[in-house]
């Protein structure tokens, strides 16, 4: 064979490299805001009424991943998605001036999509930007539409109307439905690409829903008002084995009325409890309305894909920054480390490339997606990232070799070696918003929370039993293995990040 080609002129060594290396993929990178996994359709944990059909059929065309950590909050996890590293490894990011004002330093803290645009790729972002008011255009991205929260701290409320946003640079109010006009632009931008450059694209779609307010579209108001809604069995308590904070945070009372109603959230923007009464039951039928419109847009962007003739040569990848806790252990907001807080959901697919309608139930984190599509592009990122490639998870979910713990955290609005420092001098300070920092694992079964505030008590969890996280497990006296091999498993994925608090943790608080 290889004689034939060299008598027929080919060039062997060419013609074999271009046979055995896929072209590079686009890259569809789909990011929701605050939005649980209980919110999706496809999830077998989905609230009653949960409605996304366009999402539960991307799930079909790929893979479900069924515990996936992004981040904690919106800024932290955008940060690790864009640079590959846990909060702790994050240098000069810090919050600054009005809330939610933010700085870095582009030459300390660097963008993998600069990396990717260095390689070939034409990189976009359209939609939220909550990481700095610098948010790259012209460095990281050749083409963006973005509503830079942290510029104007003055529009930061406005995630549904009336937006100030920079068009490639120049700013420009739109008063559209966010969600629809985000759409319209990402699927402009997805038809455009064919005929403008054969470079492969990634394009990353960052909606502001379901923030609060949780604004749902006119053409979805009262959809789900008949929907059934069942209250989580925890969400006033009493919650035993659980640590004291959780009286700091509890969003729900039950009313002189015998409705259990919202109280507070501990949200910035979005926290609508001291203005009308709201019930649990509207809370939910609210949230789900606004998904609709969500559900609908990424139906319309992959409609876009499939129309220009791009699917098969494009990774798709759905998750949220985080999870959102709906009453579940007392909450009605992220930041803490239980899975109904911090979880997201996430669909990958890549026809023909990937496994199709499976469930991968090993979990993962957000710094595990930098590591899959810097292989997956075949861009090396030339900086330390902490995550893992997900490729033979994405080809064989079921069966993989997988022996990797997931590592996540939350050290509130600090990152780098201000977490240190904190750690080292102020560690009584060492919260958020009544949230304890900490660091968590998930092997597959067990989960492991270690909190970075003095004084608090471990906990554990085995998911497989107790996936709603009601009974601490960390005093039982059958679990000593396991919780010595999980608080192991902590400090070493510590120490492998190279978090420069790890050996000023706290001691570990006396067993009850």
């Amino acid at each position: 064979m290889i004689r034939w080609l060299l008598l027929l002129g080919v060039p062997f060594l060419l013609t074999f490299s271009q046979a055995v290396t896929p072209e590079r993929p686009n890259i569809l990178f789909l990011l929701s805001d605050d939005q649980s996994y209980k919110t999706l359709s496809c999830y077998p944990e989905a609230l009653s009424g949960a409605n996304t059909p366009a999402l539960d059929r991307l799930a079909r065309r790929g893979v479900r991943f069924s515990h996936a950590y992004m981040g904690a909050w919106c800024m932290p996890a955008r940060a690790t998605l864009l640079t590959g590293r846990h909060p702790h490894g994050i240098e000069s990011m810090r919050m600054e001036g009005p809330y939610p004002g933010s700085v870095y330093d582009p030459k300390r803290c660097r963008f993998w999509p600069s990396v990717f645009r260095a390689q070939g790729y034409y990189t976009a972002h359209i939609g939220k930007w909550h990481t700095g008011i610098d948010s790259g255009f012209g460095r990281d991205w050749d083409y963006q539409i973005v509503w830079n929260r942290p510029r104007h701290p003055e529009n930061a409320g406005k995630y549904y109307e009336e937006q100030l946003l920079y068009i490639h640079g120049k700013p420009e109010r739109v008063s559209r439905y966010s969600t629809d006009h985000y759409t319209d632009e990402a699927c402009k931008f997805i038809k455009g690409r064919p005929s403008a450059t054969d470079r492969p694209w990634f394009l990353w779609l960052c909606y502001g829903a379901v923030h609060g307010p949780t604004t749902p579209a006119q053409r979805h108001l009262g959809t789900h008002k008949s929907d059934e809604v069942k209250l989580p069995s925890d969400i006033l308590g009493p919650r035993p084995g659980k640590p004291d904070y959780l009286q700091k945070t509890q969003a729900w009372k039950l009313d002189s009325e015998g409705q259990i109603v919202a109280q507070k959230s501990g949200e910035s923007f979005g926290d609508e409890s001291g203005k009308r009464r709201k019930t649990y039951q509207d809370c939910i039928h609210q949230l789900l309305e606004c998904v609709e419109s969500l559900d609908e847009g990424v139906g319309r962007v992959l409609t876009a894909l499939e129309e220009s003739g791009q699917l098969e040569n494009t990774l798709v990848v759905f998750t949220s920054d985080q999870g959102f806790a709906t009453g579940e252990h007392g909450f009605r907001t992220k930041l803490a480390p239980y899975d109904a807080n911090y979880r997201s959901p996430l669909l990958v697919s890549w026809p023909t490339r990937i496994a199709q309608g499976k469930v991968c139930t090993r979990p993962v984190n957000a710094t595990d997606l930098v590591a899959t599509f810097s292989a997956l592009a075949n861009i090396p990122i030339p900086w330390e990232i902490h995550g893992r490639d997900l490729t033979p998870l994405l080809r064989d979910p079921e069966n993989a070799a997988w022996p990797h713990p997931c590592f996540f955290e939350a050290t509130g609005d600090h990152f780098g070696e201000d977490v240190t420092r904190v750690m080292q001098q102020e560690p009584d300070r060492a919260e958020h918003h009544h949230v304890p920092w900490y660091a968590a694992v998930n092997d597959g079964r067990y989960k492991y929370i270690r909190y970075l505030k003095p004084g608090l008590p471990e906990e554990l969890y085995d998911l497989s039993s107790d996936p709603e996280e009601l009974t601490n497990l960390v005093h039982e006296h059958p679990n000593d293995a396991v919780l010595v091999r999980l608080r192991d498993l902590t400090v070493s994925e510590l120490r492998r990040t190279k978090a420069g608090f790890v050996d000023q943790l706290p001691s570990l608080s006396p067993k009850r």
